[in-house]
């Protein structure tokens, strides 16, 4: 289930965000500080262009999917998502939770959201998400280098369009 964040979730956010594996498949790998997270936290109220929900399996809050650039008249946003890497791995969840926090997403910016695209971007390195990007319809539809902590990555642009039986 995807709800929206609430300000019980604003920790647990900046937790998962901040774990070792997110950060180090993420494009901006710093460490978020408190008062960084409060100034991003804050810059979410009444931001038309930017929804962050909350990822539950079985009831518990699991991971965070964003949805991000959105522009209503194109119907089109990009998106990206991280998980409680730690919490579902005590739990035995993790891959079932990897698997479905990137299908409901889709379905939701499909549904709920009204969009017709879905745009997001992947390093090259990151192959399980990338295989998981294609199992669920995304293409990729352009690379290019990037430095990332002063090293050299690429970094794939993908893309899904609405499909009839989304």
């Amino acid at each position: 289930m995807l709800r929206p964040v609430t300000e019980a979730d604003k920790e647990l956010v900046r937790v998962w965000r901040n774990h070792p594996e997110v950060r180090a498949v993420s494009l901006t790998r710093d460490e978020i500080s408190p008062e960084q997270h409060d100034a991003y936290w804050e810059s979410l109220r009444d931001n038309e262009t930017r929804k962050v929900f909350m990822y539950e399996k079985g009831g518990v809050p699991a991971g965070v999917v964003t949805f991000f650039d959105i522009d209503p008249d194109a119907k089109s946003a990009m998106w990206g998502f991280y998980l409680d890497n730690d919490g579902l791995t005590e739990r035995g969840e993790l891959l079932p939770a990897f698997i479905d926090i990137q299908r409901r997403a889709v379905r939701f910016a499909f549904g709920e959201l009204g969009l017709d695209e879905l745009n997001g971007e992947v390093m090259d390195a990151n192959e399980a998400v990338r295989r998981m990007n294609k199992r669920n319809g995304f293409e990729e539809i352009a690379s290019d280098e990037r430095l990332i902590d002063g090293e050299p990555a690429t970094v794939h642009t993908i893309r899904r369009r609405r499909q009839p039986n989304d």
